[in-house]
């Protein structure tokens, strides 16, 4: 087992960063507008209105964790419609033990908090809770053809729960699988990716997607300001590997540790590749506040995108 504290170590192996391409307020400006944020219900429940944080029509995801109470789900949901935001709760299938359960999380979603869009993802707990293992499946039910908006998660790095031995061959395949039911739906879609750390990795994953004839936007998850040690105990936890390599290229020195990392950089590489390749199926950002909502707010209200209602 790798502990948090061992890859920290690791990475303090430091260097000097090369300089990244310089980019102009613009192109961030732009790519950050549309930005969306998740949220858990303990964490919504720490901010006192959402209203002094975010522009309002922001779409929030609300994370479903194994173990959190429906009611939380439901009332976290219901309050981000009534201060003026768009809620996009999870809906991870090895969390939903049947069609039933599934089909009363649905109506009760709609019913109390005027739910019209969907994240559909596979979930992160190993052994399913009963009937699901994969979005796909959700999908299938017929219970989401009603929805607007329905997106599905994206794994530029590769996700060893659903692939075990590497490679990315099952992520590849739903995806294709997905992209075939969007061309098919009244439904809006779209890719929303794990976080990472470096832009490189995700760029050509959706110049590939691209390439293949795959039409999606992407959405891509970027990390919150965080401590240094809090991003690598959540990337440890995520299973998110390869990009953590950019952590140790902008760690200078021991002070770094205690100082909030910003995804700047990385927002910036994303920011100048859409600028440059429009066509670019890279849509937007979407906010994991790792370190604390009211930060990742602040953090892209001080990049100046305006109002943040996202439509790809």
């Amino acid at each position: 087992m790798i502990r948090p504290w061992e890859t920290l170590m690791a990475l303090l192996q430091f260097r000097r960063p090369s300089p990244g391409p310089a980019v102009s307020g613009a192109p961030l400006e732009a790519f950050l507008r549309g930005w969306s944020l998740e949220v858990m219900p303990r964490t919504a429940a720490g901010i006192e209105d959402f209203r002094a944080l975010l522009p309002a029509g922001t779409r929030v995801y609300v994370a479903h964790i194994a173990g959190t109470a429906t009611d939380d789900l439901v009332a976290t949901a219901a309050r981000l419609r009534r201060e003026g935001f768009e809620p996009m709760p999870h809906f991870p299938a090895r969390v939903i033990p049947d069609r039933a359960a599934l089909a009363d999380l649905v109506a009760r979603y709609r019913g109390e908090a005027g739910v019209r869009q969907a994240l559909l993802l596979g979930g992160s707990p190993k052994v399913p809770a009963g009937d699901f293992h994969a979005s796909m499946q959700l999908i299938e039910t017929g219970l989401f053809d009603a929805f607007e908006r329905l997106h599905v998660a994206g794994h530029p790095e590769g996700n060893r729960d659903i692939d075990p031995a590497g490679g990315e061959r099952a992520v590849m395949e739903a995806l294709r699988w997905k992209a075939a039911f969007a061309a098919r739906t009244d439904a809006a879609m779209a890719v929303v990716t794990q976080f990472a750390f470096d832009a490189a990795p995700v760029i050509a994953w959706a110049e590939r997607l691209r390439a293949e004839g795959f039409g999606l936007p992407i959405h891509v998850g970027l990390a919150g300001p965080a401590k240094l040690q809090t991003l690598i105990r959540f990337a440890v936890a995520c299973g998110v590997g390869p990009s953590l390599s950019v952590l140790q290229r902008r760690a200078r020195d021991v002070t770094r540790l205690v100082k909030p990392f910003e995804p700047t950089g990385v927002a910036e590489a994303l920011a100048a590749h859409k600028a440059a390749e429009p066509a670019s199926l890279i849509a937007g950002a979407h906010l994991f506040p790792l370190g604390g909502i009211r930060a990742s707010a602040e953090w892209v209200r001080a990049q100046g995108p305006g109002r943040a209602v996202a439509e790809g």
